[in-house]
């Protein structure tokens, strides 16, 4: 009669929770990108439209926070601390960084690109130096 052996069902039951969480991680990361590109966007078109919600202040603090820890990471050589957690579910659950899957081979192809790091550094640099003047010609508003 066959048994099931506990060890290897629990190592596999771990590496799947550890592929769930590094993939957790990976759409952290993503959804953290997607505020900090389209909040600009946000806050452009609202400039361009009037509205009244993209100068709330705490919003636009959080905006320009999660910039300022981007560019800083790269003017420091800081690899970002969502990818190396994505990294340490990924190998202590025995699987491979980047495996395959519809949702998560799209999100990191968004995600992670290549391309040197003073090419990365300038972008998030310039495009800080945007979210900067943005903040000083369509200042946040105390009350709205």
């Amino acid at each position: 009669m066959w048994t099931a052996n506990p060890i290897s069902y629990r190592m596999a039951l771990e590496a799947n929770t550890l592929t769930w969480l590094a993939d957790l991680t990976l759409g952290l990361h993503a959804t953290f990108i997607l505020f900090v590109v389209a909040g600009q966007c946000l806050i452009l078109t609202g400039w361009a439209l009037g509205w009244d919600w993209p100068r709330h202040r705490l919003f636009r603090w959080l905006h320009l926070l999660a910039i300022g820890f981007v560019v800083l990471e790269t003017w420091f050589g800081v690899t970002c601390p969502l990818t190396s957690l994505e990294s340490i579910f990924r190998n202590i659950g025995g699987v491979a960084e980047y495996e395959n899957g519809f949702i998560r081979h799209w999100t990191q192809r968004l995600v992670f690109y290549s391309a040197p790091s003073w090419v990365f550094t300038l972008i998030y640099t310039v495009f800080a130096g945007f979210v900067g003047l943005s903040w000083f010609l369509y200042p946040p508003r105390r009350k709205l």
